[in-house]
């Protein structure tokens, strides 16, 4: 099978929805895990009242994004699906885990009172391994698998790098960003200004992570410095580097001039340079460092086949989540609830 019906290359098209399916996870999931990372800085009841009504009635949602990105990878290219899973086996399950108890501490401490800090403590724990593990698989995936007869041949701790570690620390601080640049468009009074003043430093230092992570990624793979950093490319991709200065210069200015919006808005935007700089990296290499999306495909029967139920399903969760986004707009006020629109 070449991956093609009706003249449609249907490799990249599940490529193209598998990518875009872990974006918005990231970007659904990424601010609520960074107010929980943001937790144990907010010492005030009221604060983290505000801040996890902020997220409540939209957080349980965010992970429909992650389960159609890994049943899609399953269904699309089993070969990734069960090369990359035993390779990211624990920190996957780490991640799993952690989810799991950031809900059961989202949902217990609403209805407890003498426990309550001790549920804030899972909360931010839970929220801070999550966002790390995911940093560390995703700096396994750049680094690459050990393989041999299309199989995953490396250890259970191959993962566990220090271009890992440092990647799972820098989504850390992205996640945190995003949480707060959220918190500065949810909140109002004391908590917003508390979140201006913290926005610079985690601007600052996602900017730094960026940059780091873009020059160590080359330094460990020859052909993607080779990719960037030869001529015509230097020239052709150099856009990418210089929007992410020019968006960090613009959220910048967007939290010197207080402006509610433009700092989440802006942060996304680093995230999607970052993804876009990530994916020009590693194209079109499903399984780093040699295996395409063609290669690990799945016949083109299989492909179109799913294709069908997908086109109707990712409207459908599109339609849901900005409906859902639309009715609790707004600010939240400390004793919960939601202000109408008259902020936006």
């Amino acid at each position: 099978m070449d991956g093609h019906s009706f003249g449609i290359d249907l490799p990249l098209l599940w490529a193209i929805i598998i990518a875009f399916a872990v974006f918005m996870y990231v970007v659904m999931d990424g601010f609520d895990l960074g107010i929980g990372i943001l937790f144990p800085f907010m010492r005030g009841k009221e604060d983290r009242d505000i801040m996890m009504n902020s997220v409540a009635p939209i957080w349980d949602g965010n992970e429909t994004w992650m389960v159609l990105g890994g049943t899609g990878l399953f269904a699309a290219f089993p070969l990734a699906y069960a090369t990359i899973l035993p390779a990211l086996y624990l920190p996957l399950i780490l991640m799993l885990i952690a989810l799991i108890f950031r809900g059961v501490a989202f949902e217990f401490r609403f209805k407890s009172n003498r426990t309550r800090p001790a549920w804030d403590v899972a909360f931010a724990t839970s929220s801070t391994i999550a966002a790390f593990v995911q940093g560390a698989a995703l700096g396994a995936f750049i680094q690459g698998f050990t393989i041999v007869d299309r199989q995953y041949a490396g250890g259970a701790f191959d993962w566990l790098s220090p271009f890992a570690i440092f990647t799972g620390l820098a989504l850390v601080i992205g996640y945190a960003a995003l949480g707060c640049s959220w918190m500065i468009m949810k909140s109002e009074g004391d908590l917003q200004e508390r979140m201006f003043r913290t926005m610079p430093v985690l601007g600052l230092l996602l900017l730094l992570f960026v940059a780091a992570v873009s020059l160590w990624t080359p330094l460990q793979h020859p052909a993607i410095a080779e990719r960037w950093f030869s001529m015509p490319n230097l020239v052709l991709l150099s856009p990418v580097p210089i929007l992410v200065l020019a968006v960090a210069l613009a959220l910048w200015r967007a939290i010197r001039l207080q402006r509610e919006v433009q700092p989440f808005i802006l942060t996304l935007c680093l995230f999607l340079l970052s993804y876009i700089g990530l994916a020009i990296s590693l194209w079109p290499n499903i399984i780093p460092p040699e295996i395409s999306i063609w290669q690990a495909a799945a016949p083109s029967e299989t492909q179109g086949f799913l294709l069908v139920g997908v086109l109707f399903l990712i409207p459908i969760i599109l339609g849901y989540t900005a409906y859902s986004y639309w009715i609790f707009r707004g600010k939240v006020p400390a004793q919960g609830g939601y202000h109408g629109t008259e902020h936006h």
